[in-house]
């Protein structure tokens, strides 16, 4: 049996991950252990994107990707402003990536924009009934519970471009971790030709403007010092660059970066001079 990963902006429920937990059981072959955790996201499709890719990322490089399945499920529906009595969400889609991960979800935004050049197969998956937007998650557990039994062949699924998932442009805030460490969707590679190490730039987030130094780690800035600077975050080869302090927590009045910019929301721009 395969894994399951969830990432979804449901999972900061225990009550919600411990009835989808139940529903894929009732659908696996040998439910005597079930595989399954969980990755919290805000309700953007640029949060859930970018912890997507990065837990991704980790299966690729140091876990089992042939035997992994991940599953995520934010679809905040925001281009629906007016009453609607139907809730039915975004398409569902089933990914086999380039390593062997499957990868399926509602097709919402830019929940897939950040691995979609991992993309080998892309399959539509159209026998889903939605009634109300948890029924829909219980009726997707069913499908992952069959990826994770590899029954995909039993799945009714309808192959198609990739191209239907849209590209994520500009820069914008991935990630807060618990540190305050605002993990941009910036790479270090778009960066290059622009900024030597040592540059001074202007980041404007969440309306706030702060100037920041460019250098190439954490530690290599001043204590109380913003700087902006690769990260632990996406590909090794082209990391996504983080803003940051290095500060002491012990101290008083500690400043860390989400605090620069009066704790912006995940999924704000970045906007670099």
């Amino acid at each position: 049996m395969k894994k399951l990963i969830v990432v979804s902006d449901w999972v900061q429920d225990s009550m919600s991950c411990q009835e989808y937990r139940t529903t894929v059981e009732g659908f696996l072959k040998e439910p005597s252990y079930v595989p399954v955790t969980f990755v919290s996201s805000a309700p953007s499709t640029i949060h859930t994107s970018f912890l997507l890719n990065q837990v991704i990322e980790t299966e690729e490089r140091f876990g089992r990707p042939q035997e992994t399945v991940v599953f995520q499920n934010t679809d905040p529906r925001f281009e629906k402003e007016e009453e609607n009595n139907t809730v039915k969400g975004a398409e569902f889609l089933i990914l086999r990536l380039k390593t062997g991960i499957f990868v399926c979800g509602p097709n919402a935004e830019y929940d897939f924009s950040l691995i979609k050049n991992k993309i080998e197969e892309l399959y539509h998956y159209q026998s889903i009934h939605h009634e109300t937007q948890f029924r829909s998650r219980d009726i997707y557990a069913r499908i992952c519970a069959h990826l994770m039994d590899e029954m995909e062949d039993e799945l009714e699924l309808e192959e198609g471009p990739s191209d239907i998932i849209p590209e994520l442009r500009g820069y914008f805030v991935g990630h807060i971790d618990c540190y305050g460490n605002i993990k941009t969707t910036i790479t270090r590679e778009s960066l290059k030709g622009k900024y030597e190490s040592d540059d001074i730039i202007t980041i404007t987030i969440n309306n706030v403007k702060r100037k920041a130094r460019f250098v190439n780690g954490l530690f290599s800035g001043k204590l109380g010092e913003l700087i902006i600077y690769p990260g632990s975050s996406g590909s090794k080869d082209n990391p996504y660059l983080e803003i940051s302090v290095w500060t002491h927590f012990k101290d008083k009045d500690y400043m860390t970066g989400e605090y620069f910019f009066n704790k912006p929301k995940v999924g704000s721009d970045i906007h670099l001079v």
